[in-house]
């Protein structure tokens, strides 16, 4: 087995600068820069060859501080540091971040230099390849000129440096607003529809505008934000969804806005909340925005959150007090069998869900109508369970009462969640 004396004096024999030296040993000791650790094993082997140990050393190796660009390995590339610096600062110049990453491409023959060097002096286990070496050192040069946190973890933008071509690639992370919505408007969807027929291109059956619906609260809240921040996309993930022509009233339903490749990150949550309610009056409402994580978003995805419903009913025949508080008692705490809606059964899976009523309460009004306050648990469809879907929910207020039920209206007045 080779010694460590015999190993570095072997390397001696390749033309290597000071930093690609040290980093074959980059693993081995701390406190130094792979630049210094090659000038100090340099040093050594000068010093050792003065005291008669090895010979030739000053002639094989570059000097300290020598050329880099005569490196047999990196052929100069660390001479371009400043370089890439000023690439990286530039491209980043039109965004707002607090924290960053380096990342690089380097040339494959640069890389496979180094990986044959490495197995032939059996140095894996210590060495420390060159992008890490590269990254790290454009990373404390981006620091130093624009006092920005490096962070490994969750960078607000990576920088791609491709030493290659001299280019300079963003991966900007994106940014997410917690909030909750009110809805008041009985014809925009939550979220975008695209045509079916052209699947969002643009066609004569959806006016060319590639949508069913002209806008949409994800429209009304996500483009004010994409405008502000100068982002590419917005996406949004709400808390479960209320049909189209139900309204969204109460505490709001919880939401996250997701914005793609900000340029502007650091936004007046308050200033855009007035700036959506203003422009979307009467339509969508906001409030309670605060900055959260892509954690949360699966988090509200997934929240089975109980919820409680106003519905106007119409009856086809009368019903008396005396059944509707039969009804109170009979459906409060009962567990609801409902097979996938006729309404959704083509774009979900043909099942028979379980879905408890919390409670319910109903008060008769004039001309065989009555108003419906129900809390269900999550995912129970509030409309079947009032009109029966043709009996695939059971049981149903339609056929407690024996008459049909028609529902008018549909208001969602709480999520209860917190």
């Amino acid at each position: 087995m080779k010694s460590l004396f015999d190993t570095v004096n072997a390397l001696s024999k390749r033309q290597l600068c000071d930093r690609c030296l040290g980093r074959q040993f980059g693993r081995l000791g701390t406190g130094t820069t792979d630049e210094e650790r090659g000038r100090t094993i340099k040093l050594f082997l000068a010093m050792t060859e003065e005291y008669g140990e090895v010979e030739g050393v000053q002639s094989r190796f570059l000097h300290a501080g020598g050329e880099e660009k005569d490196c047999a390995l990196c052929k100069g590339l660390f001479n371009e540091l400043n370089k890439f610096v000023d690439l990286v600062v530039d491209a980043l110049s039109d965004h707002e971040f607090e924290t960053f990453l380096i990342g690089s491409v380097v040339d494959e023959e640069i890389l496979e230099r180094e990986s044959g060097l490495q197995k032939e002096f059996a140095l894996a286990s210590h060495a420390e390849g060159i992008k890490n070496e590269l990254n790290r050192e454009i990373g404390i040069r981006v620091f130093e000129r624009l006092e920005k946190e490096a962070s490994f973890e969750r960078p607000d933008i990576v920088a791609v440096v491709d030493t290659r071509f001299d280019t300079v690639t963003l991966q900007v992370a994106p940014i997410f607003i917690y909030g909750r919505y009110l809805k008041f408007d009985r014809t925009i969807p939550q979220t975008i529809w695209n045509c079916k027929r052209c699947r969002g291109r643009g066609c004569e059956y959806c006016n060319h505008t590639g949508k069913i619906y002209q806008t949409s609260v994800q429209e009304l809240i996500g483009d004010a934000f994409l405008k502000e921040t100068g982002g590419t996309r917005h996406l949004f993930h709400g808390m479960g969804r209320e049909d189209i022509d139900a309204r969204m009233l109460g505490n709001g339903r919880p939401f996250i806005l997701e914005i793609s490749n900000p340029k502007r990150r650091l936004l007046d949550l308050e200033r855009m909340r007035e700036m959506v309610n203003t422009s979307a009056s009467g339509r969508v409402e906001i409030y309670n925005l605060r900055y959260t994580n892509r954690d949360n978003v699966s988090r509200i995805k997934n929240e089975k959150a109980e919820k409680t419903y106003r519905a106007e009913v119409e009856f086809e025949d009368d019903v008396g007090p005396e059944k509707i508080d039969e009804l109170i008692r009979k459906f409060s705490g009962t567990l609801i069998h409902q097979r996938t809606p006729a309404r959704v059964s083509h774009r979900r899976s043909d099942l028979i869900r379980e879905k408890k009523v919390i409670n319910i309460n109903c008060e008769l009004q004039k001309g065989k109508r009555a108003a419906f306050t129900i809390r269900g648990e999550s995912g129970l469809y509030i409309k079947e369970l009032i009109h029966g879907d043709e009996g695939r929910t059971q049981p149903s207020i339609s056929d407690f009462l024996g008459t049909g039920c028609k529902v008018a209206s549909l208001d969602v007045l709480a999520v209860h969640y917190e």
